[in-house]
């Protein structure tokens, strides 16, 4: 059909061409009577004006003279045709010459570096499959959020499942939901740094882009946690910079990519933030920070080697990359963010003093930093068994975190089950007492604080009778 078309269109084309070739023209008016048709129209112009009212008598009549003047001077001026009725000019030659030129010409060059027997293809058919790709994308986050919200309904205190649903709503745009779902996984007590930064993301998102009193609010606390959180400290720059203070939004995010590894992809972004922000204040462009080295982890390559290795050769493989990490640590021994890898990296690995030792040098670089323990307890006790003995590394860096912070959840449930296993139930009693003075009274985790209380207590009763 759109051959036919085309070919349909081209014949048209050329009847247009042609057809004066094939039907002459005729004599063409002279000007004299193209003069006199003119003043005619104006005569008649006249006429409706005088109805109208817009002329005077005596202003038609000197105009009505004016206008009978120059018709009159026409019809002296020899009206000779621009072309004479009596020779038309038809070329039924010449039009055939230009069908055949035209037409043997169209089809001639589409033969010559046209392709006429490659087999049609789908209209589009590339951007139909980029779109069919995406939404089916979209199809399959959509389902993995209604299948998991399916879940969360059947099992409401899982944590973890709130914050992967309030993450994949995030990837759906749908920033309240995920704002409420982040909101469930906090209050059940997934509060490490990562999922509070997550979470005021999104409330950043569900405001249109504004940092929120309430968000600013948690970055900082994030930012007490963890200070080398690269999320806080971008979004209270932006928060400075909504506040009227761009020089200090400036210095803060001028600050982050000095801390950035020098090939982060979001360092452009960045520094189209500071050039931004300079422009509409008036101040001087600073000069941008090169960053750190890049940083040392796996490449996408080795990703996928990774996925396609038995589980054996995997966890060699990420052995091999944290002792590479190690040994980039010892030979840098002053790069704080570093050891804090390092020890997070040691951690997943349950090697726990190892990951320890690591704390223990990033500490002594920041030795006033109190959120530095707090996040190797957090680090060191995620998915920690409650039936393992806590090894004295972990246990005193538990009562440096009570210490700063006695008020700290995390540090008094741990030392109360370091004190259990040390058979000092009143010990472990008064830790568990105060934590549950500290938590919500309605939440998951108060109710466990107390069962373990009433545990304690049957446990004192029994050994009493």
């Amino acid at each position: 059909m759109f051959p036919f078309l085309l070919a349909t269109l081209a014949f048209v084309t050329l009847v247009a061409i042609v057809a004066p070739l094939l039907r002459g023209r005729g004599a063409a008016a002279s000007r004299a009577q193209f003069d006199q048709a003119v003043y005619r129209d104006q005569l008649r112009e006249l006429d409706r004006d005088i109805e109208r009212g817009l002329l005077t008598p005596d202003e038609a009549a000197t105009a009505r003279l004016e206008i009978q003047r120059r018709l009159l001077a026409t019809d002296r001026v020899a009206a000779e045709p621009t072309v004479s009725a009596s020779r038309p000019m038809r070329s039924p030659a010449m039009a055939a010459f230009v069908f055949i030129v035209v037409a043997g010409g169209s089809i001639g060059t589409y033969l010559w570096i046209g392709t006429p027997w490659l087999p049609d293809m789908p209209f589009g058919s590339s951007a139909q499959e980029a779109m069919l790709t995406e939404d089916k994308e979209q199809i399959d986050i959509q389902k993995a959020a209604e299948q998991l919200a399916a879940k969360l309904k059947e099992n409401p205190n899982d944590a973890r499942g709130w914050q992967l649903l309030g993450r994949t709503y995030a990837l759906m745009g749908r920033f309240d939901d995920a704002v409420g779902a982040y909101r469930q996984a906090v209050t059940l007590g997934e509060t490490d740094p990562d999922t509070a930064a997550a979470y005021a993301e999104v409330q950043v998102m569900a405001a249109g882009g504004n940092v929120t009193p309430a968000a600013e609010a948690l970055f900082r606390k994030v930012l007490t946690s963890d200070p080398t959180s690269g999320v806080a400290r971008y979004y209270l720059g932006l928060a400075a910079g909504q506040a009227g203070e761009p020089k200090k939004a400036i210095d803060m995010w001028v600050a982050l990519l000095g801390d950035m590894p020098s090939d982060s992809p979001m360092r452009d972004q960045i520094a189209a933030r500071i050039a931004d922000a300079a422009r509409t204040a008036g101040i001087q462009m600073p000069a941008l920070p090169k960053g750190t080295a890049p940083a040392a982890g796996p490449d996408s390559e080795a990703v996928a080697q990774a996925e396609s290795m038995p589980p054996e050769q995997r966890q060699a493989m990420i052995q091999g990359m944290v002792a590479r990490l190690a040994a980039k640590q010892e030979a840098d021994p002053a790069n704080f963010a570093g050891w804090m890898q390092l020890g997070r990296a040691y951690a997943v690995l349950q090697e726990t003093d190892k990951a320890a030792d690591a704390y223990d040098k990033a500490m002594a670089l920041k030795p006033d930093d109190a959120s530095v323990p707090l996040q190797a307890v957090q680090e060191l006790t995620r998915g920690q068994d409650p039936k393992q003995k806590l090894s004295p590394r972990l246990i005193a860096l538990l009562r440096k975190v009570q210490l700063t912070n006695p008020r700290e959840p995390i540090a008094l449930w741990f030392l109360g089950v370091a004190a259990l296993q040390a058979k000092h139930p009143d010990e472990a009693k008064r830790y568990w007492t105060d934590l549950l003075g500290v938590l919500p009274p309605s939440s998951p985790d108060a109710r466990t604080v107390q069962s373990a209380l009433d545990m304690l207590a049957k446990a004192s009763a029994g050994s009493g009778g």
